[in-house]
């Protein structure tokens, strides 16, 4: 296996984690974590995040919805209330309902909340072409908020006629949409991606890539291919590192996920890599707050 470099220069601007999970655990509600996902049945809480962004060197991170709730957006926003590490919130809100400007006013006197994301791999073709679903997402405009896009692989295209019908609003793609890893397929994907790159308000999270890695074997020179098509389809200016945890702990422990990152990064400028690791993140999610709050 190639040596994963840590080490981390004790100059660098603020590292934060674009893309975590935190969760009190109960059956239905994550009937997704099958037997195969046993080690996440339990509660993750800021309490239990601290201590592995202090060993991976993170200052800062943008907790995101897990649960299709609101109750799940208000637990999140009170989460970063108390966290000196959260400095961002990507909720949930039913951008379907008719009752989603006052719920969106509601929430957006959160300084915390910098976005919202929709469960919709596997319902990306219906939801993405839906009246009701395009309409609230013209509603985020007026509050500046990100969108984030969860697709599988196959379902980039819908991705970006989606994109296509709203042109000023600001889309990150989660986990460069789920690349077949495991299978070793890099085809579509790869053109597919780099098509989407080309509408300027779309950027991607370099995170999720190990889980969809075979979780016993991987290694960085099978992830090498996939992060080198996501630098150029989206270029440094519009990647953000991102760790899935707790989700990532099947497959990689959360400072060997960095240290993948590091090691990949190292022959990148220093502005180059400061964008990636945390410049990109505190721009798109136009974050209200440092982590030395």
């Amino acid at each position: 296996m190639i040596a994963e470099s840590g080490g981390v220069n004790a100059q660098r601007p603020t590292r934060i984690d674009a893309h975590h999970h935190l969760w009190r655990y109960n059956r239905d509600e994550f009937g997704w974590l099958n037997d195969s996902m046993a080690i996440l049945r339990r509660d993750f809480l800021p309490e239990d995040f601290a201590p592995e962004l202090t060993a991976a060197h993170v200052d800062a991170a943008i907790v995101v919805q897990s649960r299709s709730l609101l109750l799940e957006t208000s637990f999140l926003l009170a989460c970063a209330e108390t966290s000196p590490h959260i400095v961002g919130v990507v909720g949930w809100v039913p951008l379907t309902s008719p009752d989603l400007p006052d719920i969106l006013r509601r929430f957006c006197t959160s300084p915390n909340l910098v976005g919202f994301r929709e469960i919709t791999q596997g319902r990306a073709a219906e939801l993405f072409s839906d009246n009701a679903f395009n309409s609230g997402i013209d509603n985020l405009a007026e509050y500046s908020l990100a969108y984030d896009i969860l697709i599988y692989a196959n379902e980039i295209e819908e991705a970006t006629r989606l994109v296509d019908r709203h042109p000023n609003q600001s889309f990150i793609l989660d986990h460069a949409a789920k690349p077949h890893i495991a299978a070793d397929e890099i085809e579509p994907w790869r053109n597919r991606l780099r098509e989407l790159s080309r509408r300027p308000n779309v950027a991607c999270k370099l995170s999720g890539l190990v889980t969809e890695a075979d979780w016993r074997t991987w290694t960085v020179a099978s992830l090498r291919p996939y992060l080198e098509a996501c630098v150029e389809a989206f270029t440094p200016e519009r990647l953000l590192a991102g760790s899935d945890w707790p989700v990532c702990l099947v497959a990689c422990p959360y400072e060997r996920w960095w240290n993948v990152l590091d090691y990949f990064f190292a022959s990148y400028t220093t502005e180059e890599r400061d964008a990636v690791f945390g410049g990109n993140a505190q721009r798109l999610y136009l974050l209200p707050r440092q982590s030395n709050k």
